[in-house]
């Protein structure tokens, strides 16, 4: 299922980065481990990867700042794993272009699970038709790309995910709740905080296309396209 599947791990603990490596391997996946920040940036010149596992407290560059630039290139998915548990620093990666959090100590099965869901979103073939549009936006799910007036928007995978949905089912409000467990497959938890920052992330980068309001909050209910 995961064949020629390639993940970076970018941690300086060597008995963590040594685990995910080893369920890395339970599932069939290459690994390559970084120890340092500047170490994991070099990796990423060189190689290509589906996907990056992130420590944040890292030697050299942090893992904030390595979101930051890889943003500026590339898609690729992040899935941060930090001590941290500060919900302002969560919601900051997030913000910055991490695709999903995961607090240690962690479970080895959440773990797998998350990283399942990142690698299916890029290995399914959609389901829905190939284009769709709505007023200025236009998505092709074979490229995975949406454009808005024309002007291609550069979004992380799980902000392409929820501006697909919202696509699919124009003027249909969703809750927070619907959107999380649609696209991460998980149970929604009330005080998680990840819709509301993608959301806000998609608003403000329509916004330096349009002055048009594409996204609506329906108070007491969640989000829809208008």
């Amino acid at each position: 299922m995961y064949k020629d599947t390639h993940i970076l791990i970018i941690e300086d603990d060597q008995e963590i980065s040594k685990l995910l490596s080893l369920i890395l391997n339970k599932l069939g996946l290459h690994s390559t481990i970084a120890y340092s920040g500047t170490e994991g940036l070099l990796q990423l010149q060189n190689n290509h990867f589906d996907l990056i596992l992130l420590d944040l407290m890292l030697p050299g560059k942090s893992g904030e700042e390595i979101i930051t630039l890889i943003r500026e290139k590339s898609n690729v998915p992040i899935i941060v794993i930090s001590a941290k548990v500060d919900i302002n620093d969560k919601v900051h990666v997030l913000k910055i272009g991490a695709d999903d959090y995961i607090t240690k100590p962690f479970n080895q099965e959440e773990v797998i699970a998350r990283i399942e869901v990142q690698l299916r979103k890029s290995s399914i073939a959609p389901k829905q038709s190939t284009n769709t549009h709505w007023r200025g936006l236009k998505i092709n799910r074979e490229k995975r790309v949406i454009t808005l007036n024309t002007e291609t928007l550069h979004l992380t995978n799980a902000e392409y995910d929820i501006l697909d949905l919202l696509i699919n089912h124009p003027e249909r409000a969703f809750s927070k709740q619907e959107i999380y467990e649609k696209i991460w497959k998980g149970t929604y938890l009330g005080d998680d905080n990840t819709i509301s920052v993608h959301v806000s992330n998609l608003r403000k980068k329509l916004a330096v296309i349009t002055e048009d309001e594409y996204i609506k909050t329906i108070w007491g209910v969640g989000f829809m396209l208008i």
